[in-house]
């Protein structure tokens, strides 16, 4: 409440959504969609227990944002306070930093703290914790020393000339070159620097940020191109599960490898997990964003000669199923997910600003294989679901004039359905398209795969109207039960000025796999 109350006096929009993990959520969108640090505020106990699970998903999407809990005070630590928990030690395991305020004089600093560390090396969330007498005490202003905006600026390592011009030289001489970014490099403006890297150097960039890796459904048949390649360079990317840990035949026994990262932790597990230091060629401690700078200034124009590589690696990426241009659902029945996509798609195709948010089980993974806009983000590596709703609510306030589509299963719905209730408070419209097969379609696959239609169990859900859920909040829906009703609500969904959810009827289908 004395942040409330303060924020009275400043210009600091306060969103109240419905639940603590939402928060976190806009938040972490916030982060991604802008690459700067979105700010979350939770109350103490329970309430911080509710932002964990959403701060793992921002952590493993390497998302810039500063998380404020309220703590009991400090001045009953360890005598049984309400609420009192060790938020701050809890956080420490999810987060990059995670620490208690305990002066009120320094609590600029430790703010200016947060944000910093949030933005520097690879970003991620903080967590701080604000005792409520710390926030209720007095402070001597001649003590609490003006911040400047500098503090709040992140610490940056810088590749040399030098280094760039021998990382540029390397991936010349090699025959099939790729590099290979994380998460944080699709944040922001970020992606954009990645497709002029890319273009002035001709060596394919693909971003990993998917929990299924090189078989990230977006990524069409690009797990083909990485196991071609003989020179591999880790920009800001750990040789993770995404990467099956370097291992063959995801990449080939001889490959070599630069690495760059601006974690030496991350620099060291690399090469642990290549354990031949003769098949590493080159490595440097620098922060990816101003790395793909250098690189594109140093590059004078000179690219990899081998243009066929970079044009066959696009085309392994932008590889879909031929049939999918007239694949059709029978007009009385449910729609195939890709039929969905082709009509959605030509909305967003008319938009240059347009915002994707695709999230979910197999249907999440339809959506992310058939849509695309020029801005997009998933659920991300932690395989978490249920963001859809508050990312679309953080999308709308970072770009006020765009068309946003949140793509979501019936399953991940449930998660998060009153920040219909925020988004309608605080007139942030979007549309959610809700792909409803009334299951958890995922578990369904495994348990259709690996033991069998007669040992189906636990994966049904209800052929529920969310739609009219979207309504009952002040919303507005669509109920599309066959493909000739998509065209008429798909329109009335983008003229509306208010959140919208089209509840559509779809056929269960295993997600699309094109390796």
């Amino acid at each position: 409440m004395p942040l409330f109350d303060a924020a009275i006096d400043s210009d600091i929009q306060l969103l109240h959504t419905r639940h603590e993990a939402a928060a976190v959520h806009m938040a972490d969108a916030w982060g991604r969609l802008t690459g700067r640090p979105g700010v979350a505020a939770v109350t103490a106990g329970p309430g911080f227990a509710n932002t964990l699970s959403a701060l793992y998903v921002a952590s493993v999407a390497e998302s810039p944002l500063v998380l404020l809990s309220g703590a009991s005070p400090n001045r009953l630590a360890g005598r049984g306070a309400f609420q009192e928990m060790p938020q701050a030690e809890i956080a420490g395991h999810v987060v990059k930093a995670s620490w208690s305020a305990t002066d009120p004089a320094h609590l600029g600093r430790d703010i200016s703290r947060a944000f910093r560390i949030a933005s520097s090396g690879r970003p991620g969330p903080v967590h701080l914790s604000l005792p409520v007498d710390l926030l209720e005490g007095d402070v001597d202003r001649q003590l609490a020393k003006d911040l400047q905006p500098a503090d709040f600026h992140p610490t940056l390592s810088l590749m040399d000339g030098q280094t760039a011009e021998q990382v540029l030289e390397t991936l010349r001489h090699a025959e099939r070159p790729l590099i290979l970014t994380g998460p944080a490099s699709v944040h922001g403006d970020d992606e954009q620097g990645l497709s002029e890297l890319e273009e002035q150097i001709g060596v394919p960039v693909i971003p990993i940020i998917h929990p299924r890796g090189v078989a990230d459904p977006n990524l069409g048949k690009a797990a083909q191109a990485i196991s071609q390649a003989d020179v591999v360079m880790l920009l800001g990317k750990r040789l993770d599960f995404s990467l099956r840990f370097g291992s063959a035949p995801t990449f080939d026994p001889s490959c070599r490898w630069i690495l760059i990262d601006a974690d030496s932790s991350a620099m060291t597990e690399n090469a642990q997990a290549i354990g031949d230091n003769q098949r590493i060629l080159l490595s440097d401690l620098a922060d990816t964003p101003l790395v793909v700078q250098r690189l594109v200034q140093f590059s004078n124009g000179n690219q990899h000669s081998n243009r066929e590589w970079l044009q066959e690696v696009k085309s392994f990426q932008e590889y879909r199923p031929v049939e999918w241009q007239s694949l059709s659902s029978s007009s009385d029945g449910p729609l195939h997910p890709v039929e969905l996509c082709r009509e959605v798609q030509k909305s967003l195709d008319q938009d240059d600003d347009a915002v994707l948010i695709a999230d979910g089980g197999e249907f999440g993974q339809w959506a992310q294989a058939g849509l695309s806009a020029q801005h997009r983000i998933i659920n991300g590596p932690s395989g978490a679901i249920g963001s859809a709703l508050p990312f679309a609510v953080a999308a709308r306030l970072a770009f006020p004039e765009s068309t946003i589509v949140t793509a979501l299963g019936d399953g991940t719905f449930g998660f998060h359905p009153m920040e219909f209730d925020t988004a309608v408070r605080y007139e942030l419209p979007f549309i959610a398209l809700v792909g409803n097969d009334h299951c958890w379609n995922a578990e369904n696959q495994i348990q259709l795969r690996d033991f069998g239609p007669d040992r189906l169990i636990g994966c049904e859900l209800l052929p529920t109207r969310y739609d009219r859920v979207a309504e009952a909040m002040g919303g507005h829906g669509e109920y599309v039960a066959n493909v000739n009703d998509l065209p008429s609500a798909w329109q009335r969904a983008l003229q509306s000025s208010l959140p919208t959810c089209v509840n559509v009827e779809i056929s269960r289908h295993a997600a699309p796999k094109f390796n």
